[in-house]
């Protein structure tokens, strides 16, 4: 099982369309779910709310601008090495304010896209895009270029 925890709602119809979209296509391949907190505009509110929701039994990748920064063939290789010894992923997007420290402390593996920042809805399309990329570049289908 793969779980997105994120913080805060998405509002245009494009980004659910785009989200939506990718959740279809990663489920031909692996069970995922979002899991949408609100934004509470507190760290320490946030904090409590998104570990309500982790299991810390589960391989928990943090999305950090000081994370590590990968290639998708990298993301792929990742994903498939986490699942020879665990059973589930938890992705975890934080909120404009980012991540707390707590949370940060409790992840296995740091991400990062890239220095930049972007908004929160398309994010998590990117997310999900990459997700489904690597499960095409693990079971060797057409897509990555």
């Amino acid at each position: 099982m793969i779980k997105i925890i994120c913080l805060g709602k998405i509002k245009e119809n494009y980004l659910t369309e785009l989200i939506n979209d990718y959740l279809k296509r990663i489920n031909r391949f692996h069970k995922i779910e979002i899991i949408e907190l609100k934004d509470e505009n507190n760290l320490k509110k946030e904090e409590e709310s998104i570990l309500k929701h982790l299991n810390l039994k589960d391989f928990i990748i943090t999305l950090e601008i000081e994370g590590k920064k990968i290639t998708s063939d990298e993301m792929a290789k990742l994903i498939d090495n986490i699942f020879i010894a665990n059973s589930n992923i938890t992705f975890i997007i934080g909120s404009s304010f980012g991540l707390s420290d707590q949370i940060k402390a409790l992840s296995n593996y740091k991400l990062s896209f890239s220095k930049m920042t972007f908004p929160h809805g398309l994010f998590r399309g990117i997310l999900l895009e990459q997700i489904y990329r690597a499960f095409k570049i693990n079971n060797n289908e057409n897509y990555h270029k």
